[in-house]
Protein backbone atom coordinates (compact mmCIF):
# COMPACT_ATOMS: atom_id res chain seq x y z
CA UNK A 1 0.00 0.00 0.00
CA UNK A 2 2.00 3.02 -1.20
CA UNK A 3 1.66 6.01 1.09
CA UNK A 4 4.69 8.24 0.90
CA UNK A 5 6.87 9.44 -1.94
CA UNK A 6 10.55 10.26 -1.94
CA UNK A 7 11.16 13.07 -4.43
CA UNK A 8 14.78 12.05 -5.10
CA UNK A 9 15.44 9.84 -8.14
CA UNK A 10 17.31 6.64 -7.30
CA UNK A 11 18.65 3.83 -9.45
CA UNK A 12 17.35 0.26 -9.41
CA UNK A 13 20.58 -0.88 -7.74
CA UNK A 14 20.20 1.76 -5.00
CA UNK A 15 16.59 0.73 -4.49
CA UNK A 16 17.34 -2.99 -4.23
CA UNK A 17 20.25 -2.42 -1.86
CA UNK A 18 18.13 -0.08 0.25
CA UNK A 19 15.33 -2.65 0.56
CA UNK A 20 17.78 -5.16 2.05
CA UNK A 21 18.35 -2.91 5.08
CA UNK A 22 15.08 -0.99 5.30
CA UNK A 23 12.59 -1.75 8.07
CA UNK A 24 9.79 -0.48 5.80
CA UNK A 25 9.00 -1.99 2.39
CA UNK A 26 8.92 0.31 -0.64
CA UNK A 27 7.68 -0.06 -4.19
CA UNK A 28 9.79 1.41 -6.98
CA UNK A 29 8.22 3.26 -9.92
CA UNK A 30 9.99 5.54 -12.42
CA UNK A 31 12.99 6.09 -10.14
CA UNK A 32 10.81 6.97 -7.14
CA UNK A 33 10.21 4.92 -4.00
CA UNK A 34 6.85 4.62 -2.27
CA UNK A 35 6.61 3.42 1.34
CA UNK A 36 4.14 0.64 2.05
CA UNK A 37 1.65 1.12 4.87
CA UNK A 38 0.64 -1.60 7.31
CA UNK A 39 -2.35 -3.82 6.57
CA UNK A 40 -5.64 -4.39 8.41
CA UNK A 41 -6.57 -7.72 10.00
CA UNK A 42 -9.12 -8.39 7.24
CA UNK A 43 -6.48 -7.64 4.61
CA UNK A 44 -4.11 -10.13 6.24
CA UNK A 45 -6.86 -12.75 6.63
CA UNK A 46 -7.69 -12.64 2.93
CA UNK A 47 -4.09 -12.68 1.68
CA UNK A 48 -3.23 -15.39 4.24
CA UNK A 49 -6.16 -17.53 3.07
CA UNK A 50 -4.95 -17.30 -0.51
CA UNK A 51 -1.35 -18.09 0.42
CA UNK A 52 -2.39 -21.14 2.46
CA UNK A 53 -4.73 -22.50 -0.22
CA UNK A 54 -2.19 -21.96 -2.97
CA UNK A 55 0.64 -23.49 -0.96
CA UNK A 56 -1.35 -26.58 -0.04
CA UNK A 57 -2.56 -27.11 -3.61
CA UNK A 58 0.89 -26.65 -5.16
CA UNK A 59 2.78 -28.97 -2.81
CA UNK A 60 5.05 -31.23 -4.84
CA UNK A 61 4.72 -29.18 -8.04
CA UNK A 62 7.19 -26.87 -9.76
CA UNK A 63 5.03 -23.90 -8.72
CA UNK A 64 5.05 -22.20 -5.33
CA UNK A 65 3.14 -19.46 -3.55
CA UNK A 66 4.72 -16.34 -2.08
CA UNK A 67 3.35 -13.76 0.32
CA UNK A 68 3.75 -10.01 0.42
CA UNK A 69 7.51 -9.93 1.02
CA UNK A 70 8.70 -11.01 -2.44
CA UNK A 71 8.84 -8.37 -5.15
CA UNK A 72 7.82 -8.56 -8.80
CA UNK A 73 9.83 -6.71 -11.41
CA UNK A 74 7.39 -5.67 -14.14
CA UNK A 75 8.24 -5.12 -17.84
CA UNK A 76 8.09 -1.35 -17.17
CA UNK A 77 10.94 -1.68 -14.66
CA UNK A 78 8.76 -1.13 -11.60
CA UNK A 79 9.11 -3.26 -8.48
CA UNK A 80 5.85 -4.22 -6.75
CA UNK A 81 4.97 -6.18 -3.62
CA UNK A 82 1.76 -8.10 -4.42
CA UNK A 83 -0.19 -9.56 -1.50
CA UNK A 84 0.17 -13.08 -2.86
CA UNK A 85 1.39 -14.71 -6.07
CA UNK A 86 2.28 -18.03 -7.63
CA UNK A 87 5.55 -18.48 -9.50
CA UNK A 88 6.38 -21.54 -11.59
CA UNK A 89 9.75 -22.78 -12.79
CA UNK A 90 11.58 -19.68 -11.54
CA UNK A 91 15.23 -19.97 -12.54
CA UNK A 92 15.98 -16.34 -11.66
CA UNK A 93 19.29 -15.72 -9.92
CA UNK A 94 17.85 -12.96 -7.74
CA UNK A 95 16.47 -14.14 -4.41
CA UNK A 96 14.51 -10.96 -3.69
CA UNK A 97 12.28 -10.57 -6.75
CA UNK A 98 10.77 -12.49 -9.64
CA UNK A 99 9.74 -11.64 -13.19
CA UNK A 100 7.72 -14.84 -13.71
CA UNK A 101 4.43 -14.72 -11.78
CA UNK A 102 1.61 -16.96 -13.05
CA UNK A 103 -1.11 -15.51 -10.83
CA UNK A 104 -1.09 -12.28 -8.78
CA UNK A 105 -3.45 -11.39 -5.92
CA UNK A 106 -3.98 -7.86 -4.58
CA UNK A 107 -6.31 -7.03 -1.66
CA UNK A 108 -7.85 -3.59 -2.08
CA UNK A 109 -7.82 -0.80 0.45
CA UNK A 110 -8.88 2.81 0.11
CA UNK A 111 -5.30 3.95 -0.37
CA UNK A 112 -4.47 1.35 -3.06
CA UNK A 113 -7.73 0.96 -4.97
CA UNK A 114 -6.94 3.31 -7.86
CA UNK A 115 -3.40 1.97 -8.32
CA UNK A 116 -4.43 -1.69 -8.08
CA UNK A 117 -7.33 -1.29 -10.54
CA UNK A 118 -5.55 0.89 -13.12
CA UNK A 119 -1.77 1.29 -12.98
CA UNK A 120 -0.93 -2.17 -11.62
CA UNK A 121 -3.50 -3.79 -13.87
CA UNK A 122 -1.70 -2.43 -16.94
CA UNK A 123 1.73 -3.32 -15.56
CA UNK A 124 0.72 -6.82 -14.55
CA UNK A 125 -1.16 -7.90 -17.68
CA UNK A 126 1.95 -7.06 -19.70
CA UNK A 127 3.97 -9.69 -17.82
CA UNK A 128 4.35 -12.52 -20.37
CA UNK A 129 3.95 -15.36 -17.83
CA UNK A 130 0.91 -13.91 -16.04
CA UNK A 131 -2.35 -15.78 -16.64
CA UNK A 132 -4.62 -14.36 -13.91
CA UNK A 133 -4.82 -11.17 -11.86
CA UNK A 134 -7.10 -11.23 -8.81
CA UNK A 135 -8.36 -8.13 -7.00
CA UNK A 136 -10.27 -8.59 -3.74
CA UNK A 137 -12.37 -6.17 -1.73
CA UNK A 138 -11.95 -6.39 2.04
CA UNK A 139 -14.82 -4.16 3.26
CA UNK A 140 -17.43 -5.92 1.10
CA UNK A 141 -17.40 -9.30 -0.63
CA UNK A 142 -16.33 -8.97 -4.27
CA UNK A 143 -13.57 -10.94 -5.99
CA UNK A 144 -12.56 -9.74 -9.46
CA UNK A 145 -10.55 -12.05 -11.69
CA UNK A 146 -8.88 -10.92 -14.92
CA UNK A 147 -7.84 -13.83 -17.15
CA UNK A 148 -5.45 -13.79 -20.08
CA UNK A 149 -7.57 -16.55 -21.66
CA UNK A 150 -10.53 -14.13 -21.64
CA UNK A 151 -8.63 -11.14 -23.09
CA UNK A 152 -8.21 -9.70 -19.58
CA UNK A 153 -11.94 -9.03 -19.16
CA UNK A 154 -13.09 -8.83 -15.56
CA UNK A 155 -15.29 -11.49 -13.92
CA UNK A 156 -16.85 -10.85 -10.50
CA UNK A 157 -17.57 -13.46 -7.83
CA UNK A 158 -19.60 -13.20 -4.63
CA UNK A 159 -20.55 -15.30 -1.59
CA UNK A 160 -22.07 -18.58 -2.73
CA UNK A 161 -19.86 -18.66 -5.85
CA UNK A 162 -16.85 -20.84 -6.61
CA UNK A 163 -13.87 -19.60 -8.61
CA UNK A 164 -11.71 -21.78 -10.84
CA UNK A 165 -8.18 -20.45 -11.12
CA UNK A 166 -7.22 -21.84 -14.50
CA UNK A 167 -3.54 -21.00 -14.21
CA UNK A 168 -3.01 -23.51 -11.39
CA UNK A 169 -6.16 -25.67 -11.81
CA UNK A 170 -7.58 -24.81 -8.38
CA UNK A 171 -11.21 -24.15 -7.44
CA UNK A 172 -11.95 -22.12 -4.30
CA UNK A 173 -15.23 -20.95 -2.83
CA UNK A 174 -15.60 -17.25 -2.15
CA UNK A 175 -16.60 -18.26 1.38
CA UNK A 176 -13.18 -19.90 1.92
CA UNK A 177 -11.39 -16.83 0.54
CA UNK A 178 -13.22 -14.69 3.13
CA UNK A 179 -12.78 -17.17 6.01
CA UNK A 180 -12.66 -15.28 9.35
CA UNK A 181 -13.08 -11.91 7.61
CA UNK A 182 -15.25 -9.49 9.57
CA UNK A 183 -17.38 -7.37 7.26
CA UNK A 184 -21.13 -6.90 6.91
CA UNK A 185 -21.46 -9.13 3.84
CA UNK A 186 -19.73 -12.08 5.51
CA UNK A 187 -21.61 -11.65 8.79
CA UNK A 188 -24.98 -11.55 6.97
CA UNK A 189 -24.11 -14.56 4.81
CA UNK A 190 -23.07 -16.67 7.79
CA UNK A 191 -26.14 -15.62 9.79
CA UNK A 192 -28.44 -16.69 6.93
CA UNK A 193 -26.59 -19.99 6.63
CA UNK A 194 -27.03 -20.72 10.34
CA UNK A 195 -30.73 -19.79 10.31
CA UNK A 196 -31.40 -22.11 7.34
CA UNK A 197 -29.71 -25.16 8.87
Amino acid sequence: MPTAKNSNFITVEEYLNGELISEVKHEYVDGQVFAMAGASKNHERISGNFFAEFRSHLKGSTCESFGADLKIKTPLGSFRYPDCMVVCDDDSENEYYTTLPKIIVEVLSRSTRKTDETVKLIEYINIPTLEEYVIIEQDVVDVTVYRKSDDWRSAHYFLGDKIHFESIDLTLSVKDIYDRVQNEDVIDFLAKGVSQS
